[in-house]
């Protein structure tokens, strides 16, 4: 193929292990409790408005909306999701028991599958964690979307279908069951040669998702503006696969997005929020950190995402919006920012 990966510094996730470094039995959970260290499962305590908020999105057809962040263990929100200080790994490993309680929270992004698969059971004991209406936004891993894989090299998993089902699908699917949503294949920006190897990479996106199992919700994310139009939005529609529509500076608004594509009617809308357009990946890490607060407002983005996850839902499909903590500053904050839009909306047009 003439098209190759162009390596970029940003990178959307700096969650710690997936799981936690090193998963602890039963029974050596109990003996560190006893040992003093706190409940990273213990969510924290939430306002009635908070909660009024929560029952307001989530009723009638608001039911279709699923919100969520990227991630889950970050120790700056306590307060927001959490009620004790623990480290990121017993967050990783324990703390989506608090963050699936939140009154806004039906989602989440399961992104360090991007950097290693994870076998079924893991799937199977987050889907333990969260109650039956929760779904899961989880990212395919990076030797199945990158030309070249990181440090160089060639990728003999690079859009193989055979690898994605074996490595991927199948564990994710199987073991989240009813709790899995879109399965993300989030390509990276690719430096393509000419038009002839974008229609290249076309060509062999389509026959990838044509050979991949059926029954998921799949969801394809690209970062080349060049690839946004009815070309990629045709191949999508005829192949059953979503769109992911990603507020990034590498990208048009997500509302261009939305025209550029034609989106297909009948299928879920997927969109994540990611990256301020006028910082990299790392600036926006270090200006926000610890993330436990909105720094630096985007409402033109909060509000596009919340018209077209109305629209979505409006029209009988689900529709979800994960957050990254780089998006503002604070990813649980600015999903109240977007729950508020989106009643505001829902409120004006019933």
């Amino acid at each position: 193929m003439r098209y190759v990966r162009w390596i970029v510094a940003a990178r959307d996730d700096d969650t710690p292990s997936l799981f936690g470094d090193a998963i602890e039995l039963p029974g050596a959970a109990r003996a560190s409790a006893k040992r003093g260290r706190t409940d990273a499962s213990t969510p924290a305590e939430c306002t009635e408005e908070l909660r009024a908020l929560g029952a307001r999105l989530h009723t009638g057809r608001g039911a279709g909306f699923h919100l969520g962040t990227s991630s889950w263990s970050f120790p700056g929100w306590r307060g927001l999701v959490y009620r004790d200080a623990a480290s990121e790994s017993s967050f990783a490993r324990d703390g989506l028991v608090a963050y699936a309680q939140h009154p806004l929270f039906r989602s989440v992004g399961v992104d360090k599958t991007y950097y290693r698969p994870a076998p079924r059971d893991e799937f199977v004991r987050l889907a333990a964690q969260v109650p039956a209406d929760f779904r899961f936004l989880v990212k395919a891993w990076r030797a199945l979307v990158e030309p070249e894989p990181f440090g160089g090299g060639s990728s003999a998993a690079f859009l193989n279908a055979a690898i994605a089902r074996r490595e991927f699908v199948e564990p994710a699917f199987g073991g989240l069951g009813e709790k899995c949503g879109p399965l993300l294949f989030q390509f990276p920006a690719m430096r393509l040669a000419d038009a002839r190897a974008a229609r290249e990479f076309l060509a062999a996106l389509q026959n990838f998702l044509q050979a991949l199992p059926r029954g998921p919700l799949y969801a394809v994310e690209v970062r080349n503006h060049s690839l946004v139009g009815p070309e990629l939005g045709e191949l999508l529609a005829e192949t059953g696969v979503a769109p992911c529509l990603t507020v990034h500076p590498t990208m048009p608004d997500v509302e261009t997005q939305s025209r550029e594509l034609a989106l297909d009617p009948s299928r879920p809308l997927v969109m994540r929020w990611m990256l301020r357009g006028n910082h990299r990946y790392d600036e926006a890490k270090d200006l926000y950190a610890p993330f436990d607060c909105i720094v630096e407002p985007d409402d033109a983005s909060r509000d596009a995402l919340a018209r077209l996850a109305c629209a979505a839902v409006g029209a009988g499909l689900g529709a979800w919006v994960i957050v990254n903590n780089k998006a503002e500053g604070s990813s649980p904050q600015s999903v109240e920012r977007l729950a508020r839009a989106i009643v505001d909306i829902d409120g004006a047009s019933a």
